[in-house]
């Protein structure tokens, strides 16, 4: 199935379709304990996007109204590493239509799965057992409350209805290059290689995915992305600083008819986490009684001790939480990074051969808490330019030039100094932010830096003391296992572990004695575990197979020393609730 993905999806759909471009090209498969020869098949498009999100979407879509308008034609090829399209998105998303209405101006009239306008929006800070109300700063009039998934499979509707291919289960794990050191095209993994670096019997080599341009939509910290990034210096060649992130860690539950109040939307801000942790949680009531609820905890924490997981847990059991939640059933468990660093941490998106669009970038809008819309407008800028340079023949370096006059960057710009504002602590950050929305309206006169890298923040471990969190009861809280079960997260056993220890002693002679093993703590899957070897030392265990591809791992580690690649294709969570 592997080798041909045209063939592939056809056959998946039991249709029929026109040879791709293709051609055969040596290479070389590397395992874990083995080299071997392998000859993978090459497919040529006009454009490769990697990543089916709302950006590479609304790229897509883009490019195929810009060449129906032109009668013209350009091939482009959408992969997706989720087994189908939607599978890597947990539900529950408060929308800004502003980039579809531009996209697709009569969405109303096209069944968009967008039915549920925002009826209520609140803003709660919480104590341990009161919810006091503040004036909400969200503005979410017009907005709606949506299933994010269930959007970009819509999308993908109407980008294969233009002609657009998209190939979900395929995940894109190198960079080509040409002669020149251009990028040329992307290659999808090897599947069928065992964790001894062995052939198993499904081996079938990876496909090479050339293209005039390629523009990488991977979401938050995209591994290809991020070696674009660094290798090219975006971010010195951007806006200077530093990317920040949190993880949001979420549940999808059905509540109680009485409960459920659709379109309804609460923030809040305060307890469970402690005054020098920036974070927040959200309740978003969705249609069918179904209620998307979540923790958003930053990553640049300090205390080691510290669990996302748990304090996501703990949070549940606040009184205005728990008597929402009783009665009800947990549908769906997710987790996934997003970035933070807003205006100060936007690269450049543009490098040779393509450009970086969406949260790949990073033009989330932090106090507004969406970047949907910004994402697909980035990758409707990244497609007019593509279609540009492809068919009157100007640069792709028009994107960088057009995203610096767009909308995205007037309201990044405005939204730039409240995620700063909170290295000062709660209080300092609630205050600043007061004054920035209320005085200065966003055009306050100066810009406010970001502190240190995430993984530099956290302290070592004689600084903090253990963190006691209450066990889980079952009801409203619950065990990681019983939270995996709901994520339907799913890889193949054998096969080389897509996360590295770039040295493998670091776990054993840093972590643990320095910060107390914080991988068992920052892992919202528990993948990492510290369990006693053949003399009762100490050993990291990676279970690789519970794996939410949150990315966690890859930005929090005091040391950098775990990267995140991709495994197989399809691997990974499973969202399917909506």
């Amino acid at each position: 199935m592997h080798r041909i993905l045209r063939a592939a999806a056809a056959a998946a759909a039991g249709i029929a379709t026109a040879p791709a471009r293709r051609h055969r090209a040596p290479s070389w498969g590397a395992a874990t304990a083995r080299w071997f020869s392998v000859e993978r098949e090459a497919m040529s498009y006009d454009v490769v996007i990697v990543g089916a999100g709302p950006a590479g979407l609304a790229a897509a879509i883009r490019l195929k109204q810009l060449c129906r308008a032109a009668d013209t034609d350009l091939s482009v090829c959408v992969l997706e590493k989720g087994a189908e399209v939607g599978a890597h998105i947990l539900s529950g998303n408060v929308f800004e239509p502003r980039a579809l209405d531009e996209l697709i101006p009569k969405w109303r009239q096209e069944d968009a799965p967008i039915r549920v306008p925002v009826s209520s929006d609140k803003f709660w800070m919480l104590t341990k057992n009161k919810a006091w109300t503040l004036p909400s700063p969200f503005d979410n009039k017009g907005n709606y409350v949506i299933s994010l998934s269930q959007l970009v499979r819509w999308m993908s509707v109407k980008a294969e209805e233009l002609g657009v291919e998209v190939y979900p289960g395929f995940a894109a794990s190198e960079i080509l290059y040409d002669e020149n050191q251009i990028v040329a095209g992307v290659a999808t993994n090897d599947v069928g290689i065992a964790k001894d670096g062995s052939k198993r019997e499904t081996f079938q080599p990876g496909v090479e995915l050339r293209g005039r341009i390629i523009l990488l939509a991977e979401g938050c910290r995209g591994s290809l992305s991020e070696k674009i990034i660094t290798n090219h210096k975006l971010r010195e060649s951007g806006q200077g600083q530093h990317q920040t992130y949190a993880l949001g860690i979420k549940e999808v539950w059905e509540i109680e008819e009485g409960k459920h109040k659709p379109g309804s939307v609460v923030h809040t801000v305060g307890w469970p986490l402690d005054m020098k942790t920036y974070g927040g949680s959200f309740l978003y009531h969705l249609d069918d009684r179904q209620l998307a609820i979540g923790l958003v905890v930053a990553l640049n924490y300090r205390n080691p001790f510290l669990s996302p997981y748990d304090e996501f847990q703990k949070f549940k059991q606040h009184p205005a939480i728990r008597t929402l939640l009783e009665g009800g059933t947990v549908l769906q468990y997710g987790a996934r990074t997003l970035n933070e660093g807003g205006f100060q941490s936007i690269p450049n998106p543009v490098f040779p051969g393509g450009a970086i669009i969406g949260c790949s970038a990073g033009f989330l809008n932090v106090p507004k808490i969406k970047g949907s819309h910004t994402a697909m407008k980035s990758g409707m800028l990244a497609a007019e330019a593509t279609f540009k340079a492809l068919v009157e023949g100007s640069s792709i370096d028009l994107y960088w030039e057009n995203l610096k006059k767009s909308w995205i960057w007037d309201e990044l710009y405005r939204a730039r100094n409240y995620r700063p504002a909170f290295e000062y602590g709660f209080i300092p950050g609630m205050a600043l932010s007061a004054v920035e929305r209320y005085i200065f309206k966003g055009k306050s006169p100066f810009t406010l830096k970001h502190g240190k890298p995430d993984h530099e923040a956290t302290e070592m471990v004689n600084l903090h003391s253990p963190i006691s969190y209450p066990k889980p009861d079952g009801q409203v809280s619950f065990d990681v296992p019983s939270s995996l079960y709901r994520s339907n997260t799913n890889h193949e056993h054998d096969q080389p572990p897509h996360l590295r220890l770039r040295d493998p002693a670091v776990p054993e002679t840093v972590n643990l004695p320095q910060y107390a093993g914080p991988e068992s703590r920052y892992c919202p899957a528990r993948v990492y575990e510290y369990v006693s070897d053949e003399n009762g030392d100490p050993k990291l265990h990676i279970n690789a197979q519970n794996c939410l591809h949150c990315k966690a791992c890859d930005i929090k580690d005091p040391k950098q020393n775990i990267e995140w690649t991709v495994p197989e294709g399809g691997g990974g969570p499973g969202y399917t609730v909506m």
